[in-house]
């Protein structure tokens, strides 16, 4: 019987020693292309201005004539240019477009948070989060 314990603690710790733990793989895949489709300037620029401007200032944009647009991207090119080289490189480019994006979402917060806040006391009670997202059915 001693044996049959000596056995299974033997087999225990070799199963142990010789297990490696799994390779941590990312969730979001990096640095991979945005789409696989050819780029078409005039068909997509839409796009190219919601994720270079952000979502409000695309809007604005659509209003102004060629000329006033390009004086406003001229200004814009200069807060970019973080190292004011006088050229827009990919890292600073990318660095430009994640902060237009977290810009957005903290605005889109900001306004979901006063829609749900119908009191206006900095706190969402459970009230007002189920008034503010299923109405009176509740």
């Amino acid at each position: 019987m001693r044996f049959a314990w000596l056995l299974l603690c033997l087999a225990v710790w070799a199963l142990c020693g010789s297990a490696k733990p799994t390779e941590r793989k990312e969730r979001v895949v990096r640095e991979a292309p945005l789409s696989t489709r050819e780029h078409d300037d005039a068909q997509s620029f839409d796009y190219d201005h919601d994720a270079f401007l952000g979502a409000d200032e695309a809007k604005s944009f659509d209003q102004l004539t060629p000329e006033e647009s390009k004086e406003r991207l001229g200004k814009i090119v200069g807060k970019i240019d973080e190292d004011g080289d006088g050229f827009v490189t990919v890292e600073e480019l990318k660095a430009w477009i994640k902060f237009a994006q977290k810009r957005w979402i903290y605005e889109d917060v900001e306004r979901q948070w006063k829609g749900h806040d119908l009191n206006e006391d900095g706190l969402v009670s459970w009230e007002e989060y189920k008034n503010a997202t299923y109405g009176y059915i509740l």
